[in-house]
């Protein structure tokens, strides 16, 4: 068995929400919002791997 975070989707299911996106934002719109999401989750997991300590002797300086 396959352990992802999707795993529960189906392609049918996967299938239904690509369209589902496509009829909302349109098909230029969509690289766009998935860019920033893919920035966004970047800048979460940058943040998490961050040193807390070297962040106070930083703000200290």
């Amino acid at each position: 068995m396959i352990s992802t975070t999707l795993g529960f989707l189906g392609a049918q299911e996967m299938i239904v929400i690509a369209l589902a996106l496509l009829l909302l934002f349109g098909g230029r719109k969509i690289p766009e919002l998935m860019r920033g999401l893919g920035k966004g989750i970047r800048e979460f997991k940058d943040a998490q791997n961050e040193d807390p300590e070297a962040k106070v002797k930083d703000e200290q300086k």
